[in-house]
């Protein structure tokens, strides 16, 4: 390492100030910088790009193969870098886009933002509930905007379902059931030939405890605990954050969980698992597989006067009261609406629109955290024996 993370600090102390004087006007261009660049920051940053008022100035990443074709597809003049904080130590960059393994997230995220830049840092926001704090903590004293990858937030159909949810039109919910389910084993469970010379795996590693380079954790980092949190922090806590926003209480009382490695017995996390949450007013279940595509992800709210299915396809809204006890079809919806796209394009121009105005972005530190901290709980209820109490 160049330097120790304290000195770090101490380095870029005057860079932030600096870097907060300077605001940005709606003609001024956002000069970017990519820190993990796998295929979800690619995208980010891609769609950053077509959106416009951006350049690409800097990519880091500690795989020489995946930085490089970050460059060469997204920006051929922009400068590779190999350790995030030679990045945040420029004076020419605005803002950084996080898609690093989730370990990593609060530590380049405060890094970031106390060295004056402004984040969009992919979800989980954390990698445990202790790191929460410190991260709303930072990103509260620098003033700067910070971005979570819940794309639904920004997404018109999931807006125009939080309208509808917040007026009554379900009546009392009581019960959510969300499921997603992934197939690891034709698609994204294909492994490409990574050679060990080509990856920094200390780097890559952080804090993490030592251990030998290992391609599989390398590139399924998702289903092992030292750096992901498998299938409730990658999957659910997507549809977490969509009912802690429809449903406007983001504290459980307490969660449960239970899992097994039925296939994927190389992981540390479970490839099949089953979870529930606790709140004040309503209660939340997930269900998730990773052997198989059909049905990908759901939201269903069940009300008093309806129910509302929602998918990143679209949702719609049954009446109920409408057929007889019992019957296993739905009626008519009263509406039903279908997707116009995905909605991390959305997503990425409300966190530019905010890096120029430094209003508030569509899914910020505290409702990121808190999506991040269930999932978290449900995680320790499924290590602890299958129950856990929020402190």
């Amino acid at each position: 390492m160049p330097s120790t993370r304290r000195s770090f600090l101490q380095s870029t102390a005057a860079l932030t100030a600096a870097s907060q004087a300077r605001i940005l006007g709606a003609n001024d261009r956002i000069r970017l910088a990519g820190l993990g660049t796998g295929g979800r920051c690619r995208y980010i940053l891609e769609n950053a790009l077509k959106i416009g008022g951006c350049d690409l100035v800097a990519v880091c990443d500690v795989n020489a193969p995946r930085r490089a074709g970050a460059r060469a597809k997204l920006a051929p003049q922009a400068q590779e870098f190999l350790d995030y904080r030679d990045v945040l130590a420029r004076n020419d960059i605005d803002a950084v886009v996080i898609g690093s393994p989730d370990h990593w997230h609060v530590p380049m995220s405060i890094d970031a933002v106390r060295a004056g830049k402004d984040v969009y840092v992919e979800k989980p926001v954390s990698h445990t509930i202790e790191e929460g704090a410190l991260l709303i903590q930072a990103v509260e004293q620098s003033g700067r905007i910070l971005q979570v990858g819940y794309q639904q937030r920004s997404w018109d159909h999931f807006q125009l379902a939080h309208d509808l949810v917040r007026s009554g039109r379900l009546g009392q919910v009581t019960l959510v059931e969300s499921h997603w389910y992934q197939d690891y084993i034709r698609n994204f469970g294909k492994l490409s030939s990574v050679s060990p010379a080509d990856v920094d795996w200390k780097r890559f590693l952080g804090n993490a405890k030592d251990q030998p380079f290992d391609e599989r954790r390398l590139q399924q980092w998702r289903w092992y605990w030292d750096f992901g949190g498998g299938a409730v922090t990658d999957l659910h806590s997507h549809w977490g954050d969509v009912v802690h926003w429809y449903m406007q209480q983001d504290r459980p009382l307490s969660a449960a969980a239970s899992g097994s490695k039925l296939y994927h017995k190389y992981w540390d996390c479970p490839d099949t698992l089953i979870a529930a949450w606790q709140y004040p007013n309503y209660q939340l279940s997930f269900n998730s597989t990773l052997i198989g595509h059909l049905e990908g992800g759901t939201l269903v709210f069940r009300g008093t006067n309806g129910m509302l299915r929602i998918t990143r396809d679209g949702f719609a809204l049954y009446p109920e009261g409408v057929l007889a006890a019992e019957k296993t079809n739905y009626p008519e919806p009263l509406i039903a609406v279908r997707s116009t796209g995905d909605g991390t394009p959305a997503h990425v121009r409300n966190f530019l629109d905010c890096v120029r105005s430094r209003k508030a972005p569509n899914a910020g530190v505290r409702s990121s955290v808190a999506s991040a901290n269930a999932a978290h709980l449900a995680n320790l209820a499924y290590r602890n024996g299958g129950a856990a109490r929020a402190a």
